[in-house]
Order: C-alpha cells, then structure tokens, then sequence
C-alpha cells in the first residue's frame, strides 16, 4: 500500500486513540500498558498508521530512520520474519559525547550499531555498491525507548511499530565516507565492536549480525520506504541495527569502540 493512499485513509477510532496516547506518553513520559491497547493496531498497515499519525503530532522533521529486528535472534523474540522500522525526529541523533538525562527518557536500552548518512537520495534500486557510495558511515550506540512500561522483549510486533519502532536516540560518532574507510562494500561486515559500562566490558558484537551486513538493513529500508512512497532523502540518517542483544542503559559513562578504523561513541547517563 503506497503511503499516498495510507495518507487518504482516515484512521480508524482506535488507530486515533493509541496514536495520541502515544503522543501524550511521549510529552509526559508516563508509561502506558500495552494490556489496554489490545487489538488497537493489528496489522502491519494498521500500526504504521498509527507511527505516521504520532510522528506527525511531534510536529518536527524527520531526521531519518531506526532498523529494528535485523537479526533472527531479535526477530523470534518479537515474531516476526522480517525487519521493521521507525522515523527519528531530527533532534533526536546527537553527536557523541553526549549526556542523557534520566528525565528525558523512560525505559531505555543501549544498542551498539552502524549509522549510514545518506550524501544523496537513494533509490530502491540502489545496489549494495551504489549505497556503499552514496552514504557516510559511522560508530553509533542507539537508546531505544518505549512509550509502554516494562516493553523488552515482551512488547508485541505491532505496537513496537506503532511506538516509531521504539525510537528514542541515535548517539553518533565520526562520519566517514564509507568507500574511503572501506575498500569494498562486504567489507562492512566485518567490523567489531565492544560495549563498555564505567570501564567494564559487558559484550562485544559483529556488524555481520545485522542482516549479514549493515547495506542490507539499509537496502531493506529504502526499498520499503519507496514501497510507501517516502523516499529516502539526501541528510537523513539512518541507525541499522544492533550488533549485540541490548543492555539497559543504566546511570553512568557508557563507551562503544568500533575497529576498521571507525572509532568510538562516548555518552553518560546522569538524574
């Protein structure tokens, strides 16, 4: 269904409800349980509805977009056979070092993944080699946040859709063009990462778990944004998919390092 004909379609009483409760959850910061929800967005076209209404009541503009569910291991936790994905307000990827505030989320997680900035619209016909020189890539440590309490991993599929794919920030690192860091676009899968907590490694991951490579979740996304008629446009970034299962983001400094030259991200979580 193109996104011109989502956009024509009224939403549905209950698509309206959770869509501005969603909203008021996300100005208050007070959860919302997914138990009073049931059966309020129930499809796929249903709960993107539902993230089109709430990004648009955010009044602010899209600064790109978060990949979610790009490993097997995350997709059977949530029951899905595929990815999905949320748009991220601009204000809401920061250049690292970056200080969150406890305030300014809810429930938040740390994810260690890839960000691509786009230097062009792409297009859904882009190849993985016309994607590898269209965008910048760089180190990013994501904080998902859901608008629902207790959310990881028990929230549904669909209302993680409709919740903007649990967005909450994207911290970035160094922005590079991808083909000056890498030779080849199979080369991004090959890099590492380790995930520090006040100077103890939790884990360490590998970009190849994000759909084999991270050109892939990329691709995925602008071939299902064009299949809805949202381009993907010159400056909007896109976060993904995590490289290792997610920590809660806990009070204190927080450090993700990359190899292959990428670098590192720095945030600290303070009340």
């Amino acid at each position: 269904m193109s996104e011109q004909v989502l956009s024509k379609q009224t939403l549905s009483e209950k698509e309206a409800k959770l869509a501005q409760d969603l909203y008021t959850a996300y100005k208050t910061r007070k959860p919302l349980k997914e138990a009073d929800y049931t059966g309020l967005a129930d499809s796929e076209d249903a709960a993107y509805r539902v993230q089109r209404q709430l990004t648009a009541d955010k009044n602010e503009a899209v600064g790109g977009y978060k990949v979610s569910l790009t490993s097997k291991q995350t997709q059977d936790m949530f029951e899905s056979d595929c990815p999905l994905y949320g748009a991220q307000v601009k204000s809401h990827f920061v250049k690292s070092p970056h200080n969150v505030m406890a305030s300014d989320v809810m429930d938040p997680l740390a994810e260690v993944e890839m960000m691509f900035t786009a230097k062009e619209d792409l297009s859904a016909s882009d190849s993985l080699e016309d994607l590898f020189h269209k965008t910048t890539v760089a180190p990013a440590v994501e904080v998902p946040d859901s608008r629902f309490s207790d959310w990881f991993p028990s929230l549904s599929k669909y209302m993680v859709m409709a919740d903007a794919a649990v967005g909450g920030y994207v911290v970035y690192g160094e922005e590079n063009d991808a083909d000056r860091l890498f030779e080849k676009p199979e080369d991004l899968a090959k890099v590492s990462c380790e995930l520090f907590h006040d100077g103890k490694k939790l884990k360490d991951g590998q970009a190849s778990e994000v759909l084999g490579n991270p050109l892939n979740s990329l691709q995925w996304l602008v071939q299902k944004l064009d299949e809805q008629g949202m381009p993907l446009k010159a400056g909007q970034r896109v976060s993904s998919g995590t490289f290792l299962l997610p920590e809660s983001l806990t009070e204190g400094d927080w450090k993700a390092t990359f190899d292959k030259g990428m670098g590192a991200v720095l945030l600290h979580v303070e009340r």
